[in-house]
């Protein structure tokens, strides 16, 4: 992906998160040298890995196959206390995050507001195929049963408890902000995607980045100043 379309991608996204009132921590704008002042006591920010996040799973193709993500909050099994993780994401219309489960990591997704999310859903197998059993999912604690492959359409306010080993994928009818509350995430190793993919993309240095990502931390790139 070039950072051009990085940075206007996620533009629009803190505009749909402005739309919502919801409100990200002062960190998430920082500047090059509010970066640089506190490089020493954002240890937590980079080693949980939270902050803003960028994919398009390797499609080339993010508008039909992508995710925007920022990670609020998050722990690192054997470094920091916490055992739970929380995200907000933007989803858009037809726009599809492809079929994985996690192995560990039971999460609910919480559809914060804008339009309706549909997922579909199967068992994981011994094998970690897709299997043809039917699925027990509790919506907003209430307790559903659905075929394999069956789908779960998730208005404004509701929530759906995905359990480890429970295949998913989901996609946008119409543009969503979508909430993650979770076990401690780790995109490293507890993703097993059914299809091979890429989970970080190589970017294509184009322009200067309006935002440090996530992916970035590493690479030691560095945000400019916001316009706002």
């Amino acid at each position: 992906m070039k950072r051009s379309q990085i940075n206007s991608i996620l533009q629009s996204a803190q505009a749909f998160f402005d739309q919502h009132q919801f409100k990200l921590p002062p960190w998430a704008a920082w500047s090059s040298s509010e970066w640089e002042t506190n490089s020493g006591r954002a240890r937590e920010i980079v080693d949980c890995q939270l902050g803003w996040d960028i994919t398009d799973f390797g499609s080339g193709k993010f508008a039909e196959r992508g995710l925007t993500l920022f990670t609020l909050r998050n722990g690192k099994l054997g470094s920091y206390s916490k055992t739970y993780a929380e995200k907000i994401m933007v989803v858009d219309d037809d726009q599809e995050t492809p079929t994985h489960f996690h192995s560990h990591k039971a999460e609910d997704i919480i559809n914060r507001g804008g339009g309706k999310l549909i997922l579909q859903l199967w068992n994981a197998d011994d094998a970690e195929g897709k299997a043809s059993s039917p699925i027990d999912v509790s919506v907003d604690g209430l307790r559903r049963t659905i075929d394999a492959g069956g789908f779960v359409t998730l208005a404004p306010g509701e929530s759906i408890c995905l359990t480890p080993r429970l295949y998913h994928r989901f996609f946008g009818e119409g543009r969503v902000l979508v909430g993650e509350v979770s076990r401690v995430n780790d995109d490293h190793k507890d993703n097993r995607f059914f299809e091979p993919i890429g989970r970080f993309p190589s970017i294509e240095e184009d322009e200067k980045p309006w935002r440090l990502l996530v992916s970035d931390y590493e690479a030691g790139a560095t945000p400019v100043a916001s316009a706002n």
